[in-house]
């Protein structure tokens, strides 16, 4: 009897370690999750989407795995990221924390935004407005737009020429080899590349590519929390395709 005991205890101790193993491989080499907290890259992401981010877009890095463990600099089996993605990283201030946001700058190329357009190597990135972005937290309708980078990708943006604030007006920023500039959808509202805080994003830094949302809930403020609650499943969202 003890012995049948000690073997379903093994024999459930190896199902588990087995399954946990397969689950930091497809964490570490095929997606990751991430949860969006805040609406820095409204309308594109929304607070309460569950996205999938797809770790072997870029090779890996140190910090493709739990804990960014030292075992090697740069990356693996590396595909340089394009302009228009929408990147996972970890800023160099603080590894502890992730953002998402969209690659606007290469290495090499002069960002800057002058009354609130972006330029892009001394060229000014064409936008057209369309409907605009009801935001259901501040009630607010938010004028929405489609930029159109160099490369000529296509993304949503939100910006508000009316508010006056010094994110509309930026010095040049010249991107450095093994680095990116990046920046929220949400202009008015994302603390980004054109922030001390955060700065140039080293490729190395780089977790993943997002792909898609996986689930995403509506969130509300309950009174007596100091943060806000899932209250309804968002369907027209569910395994929606990121761009």
């Amino acid at each position: 009897m003890k012995e049948n005991l000690t073997t379903r205890t093994r024999s459930s101790l190896s199902s588990f370690f087995f399954l946990l193993l397969i689950g930091l491989s497809i964490r570490s080499f095929l997606f990751e999750p991430f949860h969006i907290p805040s609406g820095s890259m409204k309308s594109t992401l929304l607070e309460g989407d569950y996205i999938f981010a797809s770790k072997y877009s870029y090779g890996y890095s140190k910090h493709s795995f739990p804990f960014s463990p030292n075992i090697f600099n740069g990356r693996i089996f590396y595909t340089s990221p394009q302009r228009g993605d929408i990147i996972v990283f970890k800023p160099t201030k603080n590894n502890n924390i992730r953002f998402v946001k969209r690659v606007i700058g290469l290495p090499g190329d002069k960002v800057q935004i002058i009354n609130g357009d972006l330029y892009l190597n001394n060229e000014k990135m064409p936008r057209e407005q369309i409907e605009s972005f009801l935001d259901y937290e501040s009630n607010l309708n938010i004028p929405r737009y489609i930029e159109t980078l160099s490369d000529g990708k296509k993304h949503e943006i939100l910006i508000d020429n009316t508010s006056h604030r010094l994110s509309h007006n930026t010095p040049a920023y010249y991107v450095p080899d093994n680095q990116v500039f990046a920046m929220g959808d949400n202009r008015n509202n994302s603390l980004d590349s054109r922030f001390p805080e955060i700065g140039f994003v080293p490729i190395e830094n780089i977790i993943g590519r997002v792909s898609m949302v996986g689930l995403s809930f509506k969130l509300e403020k309950v009174d007596w929390l100091s943060f806000r609650v899932p209250v309804a499943l968002r369907l027209d969202r569910i395994l929606h395709k990121v761009v």
